[in-house]
C-alpha cells in the first residue's frame, strides 16, 4: 500500500526504472503535476530525468528528490525544438543506459474562440501542447523499444471532454487524446503502453502564479461533486499507477482526474 498523504511507498513500484518527466519543474513554488510525478516516481525507485525549459525550476525538483534520498538529474530543454528532445533522450541514455517511462507534462492555456484567437495563438498552443509530445515521444520510443518496452503518459484536460470556452486549448487537448490512442496502437507490438490523464480544475502553481481570487478558487472547488480541491499530487498518483506494472493491461485509455467535474450536469 502507498501512503495517500505523502506518497511514501510500502512497496516500491518502479525499482530499476528510468523515467523522463517533461515539465518537471514548476512555474512557481509548490507542486505542479510534473513535479509531483517526478517526486513520486523517485520515491518508488525510479531514476528521474527532470526536464523543463526553466533550469532553475528543474533543479528545484531535483533538490526535493535528493533530499528524500532519490536519484534525479535536471535538463533544460525547449521541447518545441526537436534537437532539444533528442538531447533530452540522449542525456537519460548516457547516464542510465535506458528509458522506461516518459511523462509528458508540458502545456499552456489557449483562450478565445475561432473568431478571436489569432493564427499565431493557434500555432503556439498546438506546438506546446501537442508537438512537444510528438517530438519527445519520437526521441524516446526507439530507446524504449530497444529496451523491451515502456510506458508513456500524456496530459490532456477535461476541457477536451467538456469544453469551457478555451477553444484553442480544447482543440489541442482533444488532439492529445487522439494522439494517445493512435500511439497506443502504433507501439503496442514494441511493448510500449500509452495512456492519457485528463485533469480537471487542479490547483497548481501554474494556476495560482498569476493570482487567483478566493471566490474563484471556491467556485472551482465546488464544481466537484466531492467538494474537494484537486492538487498536483492527485495527477501525480494517477501517473504513478499508469506507468507501474499494476497497469500492465491498460493502454490507450483516458483517465479523468477531476473529482467528478466532467460527469456533473451543467445546471448543478
Amino acid at each position: 500500500m502507498t501512503n495517500p498523504v505523502d506518497g511514501s511507498p510500502a512497496q516500491r513500484r518502479l525499482d530499476g526504472k528510468v523515467a523522463v518527466v517533461t515539465g518537471g519543474g514548476s512555474r512557481a513554488a509548490g507542486i505542479g503535476t510534473g513535479r509531483a510525478a517526478a517526486i513520486l516516481f523517485a520515491r518508488h525507485g525510479a531514476r528521474v530525468l527532470v526536464v523543463d525549459r526553466d533550469e532553475d525550476a528543474a533543479n528545484a525538483t531535483v533538490d526535493m528528490i535528493a533530499a528524500e534520498g532519490g536519484e534525479a538529474v535536471a535538463v533544460a530543454a525547449d521541447l518545441t525544438v526537436e534537437d532539444d528532445c533528442t538531447a533530452m533522450a540522449a542525456a537519460a541514455v548516457g547516464r542510465w543506459g535506458r528509458i522506461d517511462i516518459l511523462d509528458n507534462n508540458v502545456g499552456i492555456e489557449g483562450p478565445g474562440t475561432i473568431l478571436d484567437a489569432t493564427s499565431e495563438d493557434w500555432d503556439r498552443v498546438m506546438a506546446v501542447n501537442v508537438r512537444t509530445i510528438v517530438q519527445a515521444s519520437r526521441a524516446v520510443v526507439p530507446v524504449m523499444a530497444t529496451g523491451g518496452g515502456g510506458s508513456i503518459v500524456n496530459l490532456s484536460s477535461i476541457s477536451a471532454l467538456r469544453p469551457r470556452g478555451l477553444t484553442p486549448y480544447t482543440a489541442a487537448k482533444g488532439a492529445v487524446i487522439a494522439l494517445t490512442r493512435a500511439m497506443a496502437i502504433d507501439h503496442a507490438a514494441a511493448g510500449i503502453r500509452v495512456n492519457c490523464i485528463a485533469p480537471g480544475p487542479i490547483y497548481t502553481p501554474m494556476v495560482y502564479a498569476a493570482g487567483m481570487a478566493d471566490e474563484l478558487r471556491d467556485r472551482r472547488r465546488a464544481a466537484s461533486p466531492l467538494g474537494i480541491e484537486g492538487t498536483g499530487w492527485d495527477v501525480g498518483f494517477a501517473a504513478l499507477f499508469l506507468v507501474s506494472d499494476e497497469a500492465r493491461y491498460i493502454t490507450g485509455t483516458v483517465l479523468p482526474v477531476d473529482g467528478g467535474v466532467s460527469i456533473r450536469s451543467p445546471d448543478r
